[in-house]
């Protein structure tokens, strides 16, 4: 696109835009070794799939807010500093860092779209859609890991409370992370459906607390769901009113 001339005339918030888009495109190096981490450990040639695509994708927004920078400033994106990789713990971890990762990037992408002039609002528009179709595709690998993973712990602990008064007093750690795990899922579900941050976090901490009283976690879930379409609780109604898109 066409040098804007005299931006910071012309557009007194820029700056604050030029910085944010700035760190959007640092620290690619680190970003091509955490996909490289990623690919390498992932245990099926259709994850490998999934995860190239989506690198593919990070490369080319990078190039895009490269090129929005240039054309308002003239000049590159200032060189980055020494970038470090930190190996996730497992390819598990690895993927669910990813998947907060792009939807923390949504709300970072829209803060840049309000704030930038015509064409360009459309261009990070395409860019967002593409980060939540990435946390989407994240939080089907994450399922399918988590769930290959922990399903016979989880249908071992299920059977357990089938068929006796467990007292959840002498759950370990692992223990209570294992049968919080319909919760951890169910709020991976639903952050892609654009769901305001705040009421998942009122949602899904609401329900954590109702398990530390005894329910279980479904009937923890479903209490807190009927408190809020029955209008019991107006905070969490008011809440969920709020979407992603808030433009």
């Amino acid at each position: 696109m066409e040098q804007i001339n005299n931006p910071m005339t012309n557009y007194p918030q820029l700056q604050e835009v030029l910085n944010k888009i700035s760190r959007a495109v640092q620290g690619e190096r680190e970003d091509e070794l955490f996909y490289d981490y990623l690919i390498s450990q992932a245990p099926t040639s259709d994850e490998k799939q999934i995860i190239e695509s989506i690198r593919d994708d990070e490369r080319r927004h990078n190039r895009i807010f490269r090129n929005i920078y240039r054309d308002f400033t003239g000049e590159n994106v200032p060189a980055d500093g020494e970038e470090t990789f930190e190996k996730p713990k497992s390819y598990l971890d690895g993927i669910k860092k990813a998947l907060f990762g792009e939807l923390g990037a949504v709300e970072r992408y829209k803060s840049i779209r309000r704030k930038l002039p015509g064409p360009y609002r459309q261009i990070l528009f395409d860019i967002i859609t593409d980060e939540l179709r990435h946390a989407s595709m994240y939080n089907y690998l994450f399922t399918l890991n988590s769930t290959n993973k922990n399903s016979s712990m989880n249908e071992s602990l299920i059977r357990q409370n089938a068929t006796s008064e467990t007292s959840t007093s002498k759950f370990t750690p692992d223990d209570w992370v294992r049968y919080i795990t319909p919760l951890v899922n169910r709020a991976l579900a639903e952050s892609e459906e654009g769901i305001n941050p705040e009421h998942l976090y009122q949602e899904f901490i609401l329900s954590g607390v109702l398990v530390g009283l005894g329910k279980k976690p479904q009937e923890a879930i479903e209490q807190v769901e009927e408190w809020e379409k029955t209008g019991t609780s107006k905070l969490l109604a008011m809440s969920k009113m709020s979407r992603y898109f808030n433009y």
